[in-house]
């Protein structure tokens, strides 16, 4: 029978050890076990929360191992990371269950030995809880390690937002993301595709800031899905739903996508165009770019085509062609924190300082793929404004032929007054996304 603390033990440990991806290694440890609804959720606790506190929990675990973790073997180490996630964090899971599953796999992966270990470990965590108390008199590192976020994201928020906003931003991140699809318009309505859902037994509502959105709340196998098979919906996060409708997209228009991949954005603003017109999506991934293929074969799109290539070549071999063009940057993703457990693990303030140089090469690349009168815009997922204003900023101080145009009176639903808009979790609910609309002059 199939077991979800060693399937959570091998996400985690391919998660910690081999760089892999917790969405996709869970998706597929769900998809090979066959898992039912209650085991799923079990298995999905552990691993999300196992790596989203992975500092806490390695910090946790120097109080009761007596060696260094570097020197436990791999898999073992997970089965302590997901056990202390157990013990901490998971109060009605009973420490008996804990400790007989630890030694259990133990045997499974090490020899006798360090199943005695790994077992005395686990019962000294639950016996002397003292030891793992966060220290109080240093206010960032006790946020640190109660959210397991990096020390230097905590310190670095507090500088822009102060220790309060901070708080809230770290807890936010720690909450369960609702699950939002995108209707796709091009096959059905929203009022049609909530009916056949809710029919479906899924529990669904409205988006109240895209008028394509729907949240959901409580679903099955996302695999399983009708919608989501038939191509009748798209997962797609709220904010960035946003993005293609401040791109503001016609029939008959020649797009170009410089950063496309998954391809979210991309088959959106195909269907805003009413699958009328010419959309280049590009990436340095051929992986990704089959991604968008078979999204948009899915979905019954036929006008994108995709190029491998760097977004930093497009302008000059789309001189002035595009009637617009969007560049969705590769970013820090401070933003979306809460969605992707284990970007916290592979974050490091260098990014921050490396990363606005590579944005505005994108974006003065997409600037000159862009006609007279043409539009261009600039996206993240992140709330750093290294990465966001100060980028506009700098392509603003010496780009004279383009200006800011009003980017929140584009938003379809509720409007807003900003000439470029931060969306911040904390005061609007949703992901941490940047969005800003330039627009050539004619």
């Amino acid at each position: 029978m199939s077991n979800p603390r060693e399937s959570a033990a091998k996400i985690v440990c391919a998660v910690f050890e081999k760089d892999a991806y917790a969405n996709i290694a869970l998706a597929s440890e769900i998809r090979k076990n066959k898992y039912d609804d209650l085991d799923r959720r079990f298995l999905t606790e552990i691993v999300y929360g196992s790596v989203k506190m992975g500092i806490t929990l390695d910090w946790i675990l120097k109080k009761y191992v007596n060696r260094p973790m570097k020197k436990i073997p791999p898999m073992i180490r997970a089965i302590l990371r997901i056990s202390a996630y157990q013990v901490f964090f998971m109060d009605k899971v009973p420490i008996s269950a804990i400790c007989n599953e630890a030694v259990k796999l133990t045997k499974k992966y090490a020899h006798q030995g360090t199943a005695g270990f790994v077992n005395a470990v686990v019962r000294a965590m639950d016996r002397e809880r003292d030891k793992a108390k966060f220290p109080d008199e240093d206010k960032a590192q006790s946020l640190s390690l109660s959210t397991g976020h990096p020390l230097w994201i905590i310190k670095r928020w507090t500088e822009l937002y102060g220790f309060e906003e901070t708080k809230k931003l770290a807890e936010f991140d720690n909450t369960e993301p609702i699950l939002s699809v995108r209707t796709n318009t091009l096959k059905i309505t929203r009022n049609e595709l909530l009916r056949k859902m809710r029919n479906a037994g899924i529990d669904a509502e409205k988006s109240n800031i895209t008028p394509e959105g729907i949240l959901i709340t409580k679903h099955g196998a996302l695999d399983d899905t009708e919608a989501i098979q038939k191509g009748e919906a798209q997962v797609q996060d709220e904010s960035s739903m946003l993005v293609a409708h401040v791109l503001s997209p016609k029939e008959g228009e020649f797009i170009i996508d410089l950063c496309a991949a998954p391809g979210g954005k991309t088959t959106h603003i195909a269907a805003l165009m009413n699958n009328n017109g010419r959309i280049l999506a590009t990436d340095v991934y051929s992986h990704k770019l089959i991604r968008i293929e078979e999204n948009a074969k899915r979905l019954g799109i036929d006008i994108i085509k995709t190029k491998e290539i760097d977004g930093r070549e497009i302008g000059k071999l789309h001189e002035g062609a595009a009637d617009k063009v969007l560049v969705d940057a590769p970013c820090s993703g401070l933003g979306v924190l809460r969605r992707r457990p284990d970007a916290r693990l592979k974050k490091n303030p260098e990014m921050i300082k490396e990363l606005p140089k590579l944005q505005l090469d994108l974006l003065e690349s997409g600037a000159r793929a862009v006609k007279n009168g043409g539009v261009l815009v600039y996206s993240t997922c992140t709330i750093e404004p290294k990465e966001n204003d100060e980028v506009i900023e700098k392509f603003l101080s010496v780009h004279d032929d383009f200006y800011l145009d009003d980017t929140g009176s584009f938003f379809p639903v509720a409007k807003r007054s900003e000439k470029q808009v931060q969306l911040l979790p904390t005061r609007d609910g949703t992901d941490g996304f940047f969005i800003a609309r330039l627009v050539r002059k004619g």
